[in-house]
């Protein structure tokens, strides 16, 4: 079967190619939404290092993807039916290491072509069901979902007891998503939600408390949180961990997420002062679509309030749709771009 894939080949530049696909090697998906993450702008834009362009292109983009189900030959999925495809692609699992921190593991529009293509074959061991009563445009970021939901779950593995507190910095997408599994898992703790952008922190809504970071006030001798997540990245991120680490209790979590291409100086002394714990999360795994998609549908107001993340959804019929979609999302100031893919 003949399948065209978009490729960019350089920053601001796709090329289509047809390829052959083996529908003997996995579940056969035609992807039906997309979205656009900071990655693929950063690729798209040229905002890599020189060295890793070079390596990485030509390559698909977009690792956010609700696609249906066309052919399946283990007969797992049926065809019709939606499913999210997980883009981290282990070699081998590991009894210490979660599969989206072995070395040796691909990863969907970033080493390896992601879903911007007329069709994808994958294994039926890296696919979720899309949630149910949750819409597909929801579904086509259930990767940023499952993100934040690996986070989450790794908090509870690394944090003590004590959860009456917690914080957000970050006013973007991935802090609105990560605060918001917070409310649904924590509903009686104090959620506060800390940014820069006062239009930003209104769609916080569900937040106890909502901050601009330049006015925290916090009394000598006391703190704002028991627990801190990091959902900033970029040139940010220094000022927002930082501030995690002057704000939080002792013997607090702090949940690193936001990804920065430069070194971040950090206050190590109150680290050890406080015996503050630190800790990164990234990506996630099957296992994270999965809880990630129970929790939807355990919580419809959690899909409802995720409805409001959607910025567009744009058409795309070729590349020239494609290039503007780009461009679409680097003005948009909060949310997520959605594709609707019939290429």
């Amino acid at each position: 079967m003949i399948s065209v894939v978009y490729r960019l080949t350089a920053p601001g530049m796709i090329e289509a190619a047809c390829e052959e696909l083996a529908l003997t090697e996995g579940v056969l998906l035609r992807p039906r939404f997309l979205s656009i993450c900071r990655a693929d702008q950063r690729y798209y834009q040229g905002a890599r290092a020189q060295e890793v362009l070079r390596a990485k292109l030509p390559m698909a983009l977009i690792h956010e993807c609700v696609a249906e189900v066309v052919f399946d030959p283990s007969g797992e999925f049926h065809p019709g039916e939606l499913a999210v495809p997980c883009p981290n692609i282990p070699s081998k699992l590991d009894e210490f290491i979660a599969e989206n921190y072995l070395p040796d593991s691909r990863f969907r529009s970033s080493g390896a072509d992601g879903f911007l293509q007329e069709y994808v074959l994958s294994p039926a061991d890296r696919l979720a069901r899309a949630p149910a009563n949750t819409s597909i445009q929801v579904s086509a970021f259930l990767e940023l979902v499952s993100v934040a939901m690996h986070a989450v779950a790794r908090f509870e593995k690394f944090s003590h007891g004590r959860r009456e507190r917690i914080a957000v910095w970050g006013d973007g997408s991935l802090g609105y998503i990560t605060a918001l599994l917070l409310r649904a898992r924590y509903p009686a703790c104090e959620l506060t939600v800390l940014g820069t952008v006062y239009e930003k922190l209104a769609w916080f809504s569900f937040a106890d408390r909502r901050l601009h970071v330049d006015h925290v006030h916090v009394k000598q001798g006391e703190s704002l949180c028991d627990h801190a997540f990091e959902c900033v990245g970029g040139q940010g991120s220094r000022h927002a961990i930082n501030q995690m680490i002057e704000f939080t209790a002792p013997e607090g979590a702090l949940a690193l997420l936001g990804v920065s291409e430069d070194f971040v100086a950090l206050n190590t002394r109150l680290i050890l002062e406080k015996g503050l714990r630190l800790f990164g999360s990234s990506r996630s795994g099957l296992s994270d679509f999965i809880c990630a998609a129970s929790v939807l549908e355990q919580n419809p107001w959690v899909g409802q309030a995720l409805e409001r993340l959607i910025a567009d959804v744009l058409p795309i019929r070729g590349i020239a749709d494609i290039h503007e979609a780009f461009r679409r999302d680097m003005q948009q100031g909060f949310g997520k771009t959605v594709l609707e893919f019939n290429a």
